[in-house]
This record gives C-alpha cells, structure tokens and sequence, in this order.
C-alpha cells in the first residue's frame, strides 16, 4: 500500500487522463495498451515465477486488448498460454483490434471461451471488463466470471476486477475475486473503497510512463491518507506528560437496552489514546459499566442540566451509541449540540439530527450504509457510500465545507 500513489480518480477522470496523454502529449494508444500488458506481464512472473501454464481471458475493450498483448509476451517467453475469448470479437476496433493482429502473429488464436476447465491452468489472467462497465455483469461475462470465481487457480486483475465499480469499489451484481490486481494511470478510488478489499488482492499501480504535465490537467477526486503521513501525527509523548495533556472525550449514549454500545465507545476513546473518557448514559446502567471498566468515568444522566454540568470539562464529544430516539435521547442530542463543541454523530443520534435544521462546521457524521440509505430514501444497496456523487452533495448540503 505505501508504494500506490495518494491522489485517487474516479473512472471517467482516468479516461480523460487517458485521452490528454494520447491527444495532447502525444504518446500513442497503441504504446499504452504495449506499456500495460508489459507491466502487467512482469507482475504475472514476479508473483508466480513458477507458472508455466497461463490463460488469459479478454474481452472486447481496451482491457481485452491489454490481455493479448499479455498473452503475447507470455508466449515470446516459452510460457504455454491459452487465450480465452468471452463475447464477439468481431467488435474489437482501433487499438484492442491491433493488439489482437500483433497477437495472431505471432501464432496465437484466442479460442472462444465454451466453459473450459480453468483448473487446469496456473494461473488466470482477468482482462474482461475494464472501468467502462455500466449496469451489471451479464453474460457471456458473468459465466466466465463465476466460472473463475469457483477455481482455485490465482487471478490477476487487469487494471480492475472485471465487475468492480471503479468509483464506488462495489461488484455490479458479480466482480472477480482476484488475488492481485494491477491498475494503470490513475489509481481508481474504488479499489480502496468500498467492498474492493474482498476482490482486489495486493493492488499494483503503474503510470504508463505519463508526463508529470498530463496528472496537472486533472484534480484528483480524493486522496488517500498514507501511514508515513498519519503516523507524523502521532508523536511521541513526552515522559512528563499526565492524562489532562491528551483530551477529554464524553460519550452519550447507552439507553435502556443498549448499554454495551457506549462501553465500546469509551474503550475504542481510550484506546486510540484519549487522556480521559466519560461516559452520559441512563443512572441504572452507570454502575454496570464502571464495574466491567474501571477506566471509564460513567455517570448516569437523567437530564439536560446535568448532561450541560459533566459537559464543561469536555475537548469533544461523540453521541449516538445506543442512544434510542425517546425524550432522553432527545433532550441528551439538544443539549450536546448547545454545548458548541467538537462533536461526532453516531447512529440514532444522526436520526434525530435530520430533525434538526442546523449545521456546524466541527460535526463529523459517521453513518454506516443501513443509515446513510435510511436518511436518504435508499435502499443499502443504493446507498449513498455506494453512489458517492450524491453522498458528497448531501454531505455538503448538511455541513459547510471544512475549513
């Protein structure tokens, strides 16, 4: 992970960083599709040097034609490789249609995929579908795909899982389970995202060789926080230092029922380093939690005017597990906002805020799918995680930017 880049795209910016370094800088498409099968062919040889049967599966695009040149390459260097063909390869065109003549000279004729049996192979090469995908798998793909998925044999994904959204790193309907994965030009934001960590395997990034002049012309979607990066944050402490150097977190929550979710809280609080922790949550469950965590300062709360007292001595505070939406979670939520702090919003907490017509700047909302889908009128499938463009509207339309 700390060798791929931080600066994330989303699938249409990676087509457009594709057309500027054909269009205006003048590397051929041809030498791209030949740069991207090499790379992904070294990858192949480096993660299994001992594989001397190989099938490459392609499709019809771009990402088929990255396959044939992979295919060639393994055959130029004595490997015993199958091409497998998935749709009617009388629509290639432009560069995939070259990478299939070069491919053919070199005696190799793709055969038409019929249910082959993949076990026999070392290892398969995934050059379905590229990030152009739009609805769900159908067939001949989501054969082929789930014929791939039930073999043992290890997979490499050509710049993508054939069937993985690049944008929201979610199957459509069916993605390939690879075991690696090496992606071109611009590192896709749904290979981080998502569900991707269960169909990418080790991700491997290559930049073609692009000018630095063509990433210039393209903001990045988002960025990825790197571990060098997060860890210069976390300094080491100074040997003087006491609990009352490192922050005051209270919890609310805990309401009848639920008392486990803000004993989490409070232990997740202490254990990323919190100096104190206080948990608000209903009388009858403080003793119960103070018992099981010593560490954690409970103390039941039946009231707005107390939850404002044990509040002063506050850094933050984070309400909404196990809160519930009756008149306590009601009042708890009303006088945590009052209070200005830096505050994070958590499960029921988050359904009563949508009652509330205001904003902060130093909110962080932390909806899981199920939510974010409640609160929006979709479903979890359709969720906002999933379709992001809306999820960062709604997002902005809550709270203003971030200064």
């Amino acid at each position: 992970m700390s060798d791929l880049p931080t600066n994330l795209y989303r699938a249409a910016q990676c087509r457009e960083l594709d057309r500027l370094a054909i269009e205006e800088f003048g590397v051929s498409g041809n030498m791209l599709m030949e740069r991207a099968g090499e790379a992904a062919f070294n990858v192949l040889r480096d993660t299994w040097p001992e594989a001397k049967r190989i099938a490459v599966l392609c499709g019809v695009g771009n990402n088929g034609g990255d396959g044939y040149v992979i295919a060639r390459l393994a055959h130029e260097h004595g490997l015993d490789v199958t091409v497998l063909q998935v749709g009617d390869i009388t629509r290639l065109q432009g560069d995939a249609l070259a990478a299939l003549q070069r491919l053919e000279g070199v005696d190799v004729t793709p055969n038409s995929y019929e249910e082959q049996d993949l076990a026999q192979f070392e290892v398969l090469v995934d050059a379905l579908l590229g990030t152009g995908l739009s609805g769900d798998v159908r067939n001949p793909f989501m054969l082929a795909m789930n014929a791939i998925n039930q073999c043992s044999t290890p997979v490499l994904a050509v710049d993508i899982p054939s069937g993985l959204n690049a944008d929201s790193g979610m199957p459509c309907g069916l993605a390939v389970q690879a075991d690696c994965t090496i992606t071109f030009i611009g590192m896709k934001q749904g290979l981080l995202t998502g569900a991707a960590a269960d169909y990418c395997g080790r991700i491997v990034f290559d930049d073609l060789k692009l000018p630095a002049a063509v990433y210039e012309r393209i903001e990045p979607a988002a960025t990825r926080m790197a571990y060098a990066e997060l860890q210069s944050l976390l300094m080491p402490r100074k040997r003087a230092s006491h609990k009352g150097d490192f922050g005051h977190v209270l919890i609310v929550g805990g309401n009848f029922g639920m008392t486990g979710a803000a004993r989490l809280a409070g232990e997740a609080a202490l254990r990323t380093g919190a100096g104190l922790v206080s948990i608000a949550t209903r009388k009858d469950h403080a003793a119960i939690i103070s018992s099981a965590r010593p560490e954690l300062m409970s103390h039941g709360i039946e009231s707005g005017e107390a939850l404002k007292e044990l509040s002063a001595r506050a850094s933050v505070i984070a309400i909404g597990p196990g809160l519930g939406q009756d008149s306590w979670a009601q009042e708890m939520l009303a006088m945590a906002v009052a209070r200005n702090l830096p505050l994070v919003v958590d499960a029921d907490a988050l359904n009563l805020l949508a009652q509330i017509d205001m904003q902060r700047q130093q909110w962080v909302l932390t909806p899981h799918p199920g939510e974010a889908a409640r609160l929006l009128g979709e479903t979890p499938r359709r969720s906002p995680l999933i379709d992001l463009p809306r999820w960062d509207v709604w997002l902005k339309n809550l709270l203003p930017p971030w200064s």
